[in-house]
């Protein structure tokens, strides 16, 4: 599976050092159809889930692909199914790809269209037209719907180091209906800017009649990478975002997004950060979340992964409560992979809420705490 640059799974792939079943090139079986260059891929996602304590059978951390009906038992989170034709090193290359989704988390993913009747356990996550101008050194374009520009992790948990979503995640767009436009003007730098429908992940929506029929939502990012003359710092990258738009209700909102990646002289050893911003422009406080990442590869199919966040809510923006809060949250993954193309993980999460009871069970929001134990075994294909 070949990365958008400009997904949040190229981030997470520059904090860790992949093992063996990420840094093999994915199968990708050429259809044979009159389009010979048409490959099919992509991987079956699933975990098992235990949230410890009484009454927890409805715990529910706020996160992105989180939720109840994951907790205590065994799960499929999704399944992704890729097709695709990749734009050559020619002047004037062509295109495309599809990513579909089935599954459970399809149905949080959000991208079904204005016509659609309700949820369902399929959904459209990429499907977009690859084009290439020859500008300078090659400006390319995608038309359709693609993933956000922003983000240091992607709504994909097999292309993050770890599992669960950040807070970070949960508050940053997914997916867009629209074009987007990236050109390297450096070998070193990588820039892209697009226009789009909405902020929100619904393929065909509008933001009229709220707005005029003529309202987008704009989004630029760019990423620059250390040279090799940098040392040990080589291939460090910092990453910075911003996107703006319509996204249902009656105002705008503008999600703010820095990250960095940086390598270390320890071999192995990679550290990474990210900082996002919403902000809602009706209401009176921003939300935001930081967080600190490390990974470290002990041997090609063992590593080590850890994550601390700190985020603030705002009158139920992350969907627990009614009251702002602050919430600490620390994750630690070991990753092992023992058979080829599996990625097999165990997982486990703490999440701290400053005040309040922020975290849910079967009687309620009134839990401070949220502990989870996953383990989670993805086959790639």
């Amino acid at each position: 599976m070949k990365l958008n640059q400009w997904t949040l799974g190229l981030a997470a792939v520059g904090v860790i050092s992949l093992p063996s079943a990420l840094q093999a090139e994915e199968a990708a079986v050429p259809l044979m159809t009159a389009l010979s260059s048409t490959t099919i891929s992509g991987y079956v996602d699933t975990s098992a889930q235990w949230n410890p304590g009484t009454g927890t059978g409805g715990s529910l951390r706020p996160t992105l692909f989180g939720g109840q009906d994951k907790a205590d038992g065994f799960n499929l989170n999704v399944v992704q199914l890729s097709i695709s034709k990749p734009l050559d090193e020619t002047d004037w290359a062509a295109g495309y790809r599809v990513d579909l989704w089935l599954g459970p988390d399809a149905n949080t993913l959000g991208t079904q269209s204005t016509l659609s009747t309700g949820s369902s356990d399929l959904a459209i996550r990429q499907a977009y037209v690859a084009t290439r101008v020859p500008v300078g050194r090659g400006l390319d374009l995608k038309m359709g719907v693609f993933d956000s520009v922003i983000g240091y992790e992607s709504i994909a948990a097999v292309d993050n180091p770890n599992f669960t979503r950040s807070y970070g995640r949960t508050i940053e767009p997914t997916t867009h209906t629209g074009l987007l436009a990236s050109y390297r003007p450096h070998e070193l730098v990588s820039v892209a800017a697009g226009v789009a429908d909405t902020v929100g992940p619904q393929i065909n929506s509008r933001a009229w009649p709220v707005k005029a029929e003529s309202y987008k939502t704009y989004m630029g990012a760019v990423a620059i990478t250390a040279p090799d003359s940098w040392g040990w710092l080589a291939g460090s990258t910092l990453y910075g975002g911003v996107v703006n738009g319509f996204s249902g209700g009656t105002a705008n909102q503008t999600s703010w997004y820095v990250g960095a990646t940086v390598a270390t002289p320890i071999e192995g050893l990679r550290l990474g950060a990210s900082w996002d911003v919403l902000d809602l422009h009706d209401q009176t406080g921003d939300l935001w979340a930081v967080s600190l990442y490390g990974s470290y590869a002990a041997t090609d199919r063992l590593s080590l992964h850890v994550r601390g966040e700190l985020a603030t809510s705002v009158a139920d923006q992350f969907g627990a409560g009614s009251e702002n809060n602050q919430v600490w949250a620390l994750t630690g993954t070991v990753q092992y992979d023992l058979w080829q193309n599996v990625l097999t993980r165990a997982e486990v999460r703490w999440d701290h809420a400053d005040e309040g009871t922020y975290f849910s069970s079967d009687s309620g929001w009134n839990r401070r705490n949220s502990l989870l134990f996953v383990a989670n075994v993805i086959y790639k294909f």
